[in-house]
């Protein structure tokens, strides 16, 4: 019989004690060997809610216990400390977005995955979905020719996180959301680097795109990170596109993303908010295809178990699909840190 998949947790915070933690300890075929975070008296709390076998306040100890796969759901500005780390030691990774907060950092990630041969996958709940693999598929089939335009769009309802306020949803939850990690313009936070990492892995796993530059422009909230995001984009062999992102959704909204693809051959659609659910493929020639899923396949909704079962197969030795692999990530991390450049100096940014 296949033994299970050790895993360790590094940054046992909000994130990995609502979703991460849960989910590999109700996964049969993973063990939750060592969890790490910093503070003694945190530590312990989370160390008796899931009646963990070890915790430690160094991220160096967890390979004490020889992990498989280790989880970094770290502060956005130390994933690549943990991530490299995690791959030197030799173990698959899932990082949490964004990958890396420069592109330096996220190039170096990328290169010890291949190097390794170690999976390095960012759990994107969006990509690990049906309905975001078919556009994948579709258009990486060529079904629309080669891409001209992308227009991309998200939206979130997180005034009050990117505002440096509590939010609302996390109350009851064992910690919340820190706004030195969501809300410190200096710590890479902002809804940028917290949510359009989403949208932008979203484009990247669809589509083959490289990134060749930015021209950006940011609303700041009262404590100076951005909240609302616009920009123009420019790819390589001639593609354009442009991407908004606003925190501005009212809390009784339905989350938005918007992700129109233009080729030569025709166009996709996919549109993931509640009531116009749709994920189109129309080409020129009057050919094309339209999926429509409900809410039982989980169109539109936001997985956090998926990447996390997939990730345990991984560590397993098994097959599965990764939807968010260290080239989605570093693509991602390439825009994202030219947005905020160009936004700063008004003028358009060369990626990476």
């Amino acid at each position: 019989m296949q033994k299970q998949a050790r895993i360790a947790v590094v940054g046992a915070g909000w994130w990995a004690c609502e979703y991460h933690i849960p989910h590999v300890q109700q996964n049969r075929q993973a063990e939750l060997v060592s969890a790490c975070r910093l503070g003694r008296a945190d530590l312990e709390r989370v160390r008796s809610r899931f009646d963990l076998p070890h915790v430690t306040e160094d991220h160096h100890k967890v390979y004490d216990h020889e992990p498989d796969g280790v989880i970094v759901a770290s502060p956005h500005v130390s994933h690549f400390e943990h991530a490299a780390e995690a791959l030197r030691q030799g173990c698959h990774v899932l990082v949490e977005k964004p990958m890396a907060t420069r592109t330096t950092d996220a190039r170096e990630l990328a290169r010890l995955a291949e190097e390794s041969g170690r999976t390095l996958m960012t759990p994107y709940g969006l990509n690990h979905t049906p309905y975001m693999e078919q556009a994948a598929d579709w258009v990486r089939a060529g079904r629309i020719g080669a891409v001209r335009h992308a227009a991309l769009h998200m939206s979130s309802a997180l005034l009050d996180l990117f505002g440096g306020e509590p939010m609302i949803e996390t109350e009851g939850h064992l910690y919340r959301p820190p706004p030195s990690t969501w809300a410190d313009p200096r710590r890479a936070g902002g809804y940028g680097w917290g949510q359009l990492s989403h949208a932008l892995a979203a484009l990247f796993f669809v589509t083959d795109l490289e990134p060749e530059s930015v021209h950006a422009a940011v609303h700041r909230s009262k404590i100076g990170v951005d909240d609302h995001d616009a920009a123009v984009l420019r790819f390589e062999g001639g593609a354009i596109g442009t991407l908004s992102g606003a925190a501005g959704l009212p809390k009784h909204g339905a989350p938005q993303l918007d992700l129109r693809i233009y080729g030569e051959d025709g166009m996709l659609v996919l549109d993931v908010e509640e009531g116009r659910e749709r994920l189109s493929l129309q080409r020129h020639d009057g050919s094309g295809d339209e999926r429509r899923m409900g809410r039982s396949e989980g169109f539109g909704s936001y997985t956090t178990r998926e990447a996390v079962d997939r990730f345990i197969a991984i560590c397993r030795g098994e097959a599965a699909r990764n939807c968010g692999d260290h080239l989605v990530g570093l693509r991602t991390v390439r825009v994202l840190e030219a947005l905020y450049s160009s936004a700063d100096a008004g003028a358009t940014v060369e990626c990476g």
